[in-house]
């Protein structure tokens, strides 16, 4: 039986144990125990859905397909099967931990100069509106190559949950109803997402039934075969749509997406192992660099808000956001120096920038020089993240997107799939920064078949072989510090689930300058005043990011929690 303990804070409509619907309660999102299986994820409908599958007896993978399946219908904004991602898996019986990275990658015909005029400057919202803002995507691939590896229901049955919620609709939430109101535009100069998205010329209505006909549909023809996405009718419907709008994605580049199991990148924390994403993610590199910065730093202090302890992890962030910038992009087609990036070395010598009494701005912090690094090595990097553990303590980190919020504004018509901007994630012009604010260089440069620089950060923490932490969030350029916070607040603060995730963030990503501090739960007003007087630029900002954890006690206990910035919830048995 589930265990829903509601915690003071404001919370988004949630499911119980049963399913029955909830409405809106004055509480944080659910916090769930159980000790047979947990499930996390942005979406209630979602998370019940991964539990139900649990249930009838399939596996962490098997709940993870079918859960992102569903936040696929439920989330159109955020994730979907047009969109791509990253998979962390624990396998329990072994304590091996596995990296499937479905990540999109730019067409064929895609080149570095694709976003610029003729005088070489970047075309505004060209690398994210319409047709030529769309890059290949993986998440079916994915989702199917982990599944046909460890999964254990029939792939039919995964997808059946989804289907029925793309046929019968759901509840319109405030929260669609704002981002599609947000993305009004861009929906509407799309015909086949204005007719779902926009039907009667507005927005749908909060407590209207959203109803995916089209999708539902294309939902069935992947049940009865994947590769219909790729090689099929579906890969035919997406092609034909990209010639007709002068996109870049062709039938070519579909058939030849492959997903890529990558080995994880792993670094010590506390007695801790700590691993997470690879390049083309930027995320675990980051994480590890912080960890390890925090670790020769200054005792950690019993609590996360006073000011000294804030102002060092605000100065760890700079130094990561400025090496990303130089050195982070995709290793299958450049040279990233990660061992040297998370080695213990590296952040021995950059620990000595950090004052402890002054803040350092954006144009004194210069990523580390090519000669240094190569130096250390011979001294000794608007989205879905939902996490699943089952009763063998198999576990799912994974974190999918669109990028911005409904990617592209395109729906392939008579598909219902809503199309990514994933080619905004490219660094379109070097020193350019994209819709999050991130800047880079040609490490990051557009290529054919190259994969975009991305920030999704899904980690799991193991101690002594044993499963510990399974964390990740949603959030563009906030992903990696929301990350390192929670595990921060587990691992080190000792807080619960419920109060590390409901606990404010701070974030800085070097440029653009201002530190964002959340204001939605409030920090210590001497904290806050002690960091302006060290010299921060402070912007308050209500909220950022859409986390959910889920943390196995000392007692073998699951305990997970869903953000209260979302409508997410947890599910346990």
């Amino acid at each position: 039986m589930v265990l829903l303990k509601f915690w003071a804070a404001t919370c988004s409509s949630v499911y119980l144990a049963m399913g029955a619907f909830m409405g809106p309660c004055l509480a944080a999102p659910p916090f769930a125990q159980g000790r047979t299986g947990v499930v996390t994820s942005a979406h209630p409908d979602a998370t019940r859905v991964g539990l139900e599958i649990l249930k009838q007896g399939g596996n962490a993978v098997d709940a993870a397909v079918a859960t992102a399946m569903a936040i696929s219908v439920v989330e159109p904004f955020s994730a979907g099967i047009g969109g791509g991602g990253f998979l962390l898996l624990r396998i329990g019986e072994t304590n091996q931990i596995v990296a499937l990275d479905f990540r999109e990658r730019a067409p064929l015909k895609a080149n570095s100069k694709l976003y610029l005029d003729a005088a070489g400057e970047v075309i505004p919202r060209a690398s994210i509106d319409g047709h030529r803002a769309v890059a290949v995507p993986g998440t079916v691939a994915g989702l199917q190559a982990v599944h046909q590896k460890y999964g254990r229901l029939p792939w039919q049955t995964l997808l059946e949950p989804a289907i029925q919620l793309a046929a019968e609709g759901f509840e319109m939430s405030d929260r669609t109803h704002r981002i599609i109101t947000l993305r009004q535009k861009a929906l509407a100069a799309n015909p086949a997402a204005r007719r779902i998205f926009l039907p009667s010329g507005q927005p749908l209505a909060v407590g209207s039934r959203l109803i995916q006909t089209d999708l539902a549909k294309t939902l069935r023809r992947l049940a009865a075969d994947p590769q219909a996405f790729y090689s099929g009718s579906i890969a035919l419907a997406i092609a034909k749509d990209m010639q007709k709008n002068n996109g870049l994605v062709s039938l070519l580049d579909l058939k030849t997406y492959t997903p890529t199991w990558r080995d994880p990148l792993c670094g010590e924390f506390r007695q801790m192992q700590v691993c997470s994403m690879p390049p083309p993610s930027s995320g675990g590199v980051h994480l590890l660099q912080i960890l390890n910065l925090l670790t020769l730093g200054q005792p950690f202090p019993s609590t996360p808000d006073p000011p000294d302890y804030l102002h060092s992890l605000i100065e760890a962030m700079k130094i990561a956001y400025a090496d990303r910038a130089e050195y982070l992009g995709d290793a299958d087609f450049v040279e990233v120096p990660v061992k040297e990036l998370i080695s213990p070395q590296y952040a021995q010598r950059r620990i000595r920038e950090i004052n402890p009494n002054q803040a350092r701005p954006a144009e004194q912090i210069r990523a580390m020089d090519a000669r240094t690094l190569r130096w250390l090595q011979y001294e000794s990097n608007d989205t879905s993240h939902l996490n699943v553990v089952d009763r063998d303590l198999n576990a799912v980190s994974l974190t999918f997107t669109l990028n911005l919020g409904f990617g592209a504004g395109v729906v392939v018509p008579g598909t219902g799939i809503v199309l990514n901007n994933e080619m905004d994630d490219f660094a379109t012009a070097p020193g350019v920064p994209n819709a999050f604010g991130l800047v880079g260089n040609t490490q990051n440069a557009i290529a054919p078949a190259k994969k975009p620089l991305s920030s999704m950060t899904p980690t799991i923490v193991t101690e002594a072989g044993k499963l510990r932490l399974v964390v990740g969030a949603a959030g563009g350029s906030t992903i990696i510090t929301t990350v390192l916070q929670l595990v921060m607040n587990v691992l080190v603060f000792e807080q619960d689930v419920a109060s590390a995730i409901n606990a404010p963030k701070v974030h800085h990503q070097w440029r653009p300058l201002p530190l964002r501090m959340e204001e939605r739960v409030k920090f210590p007003k001497p904290t806050v005043e002690a960091l302006r007087q060290r010299g921060h630029q402070i912007q308050m900002r209500s909220q950022w990011g859409n986390a959910n954890l889920i943390e196995i006690t000392p007692s073998d206990e699951l305990q997970g929690a869903a953000d209260p910035r979302g409508e997410g919830t947890a599910l346990g048995y």
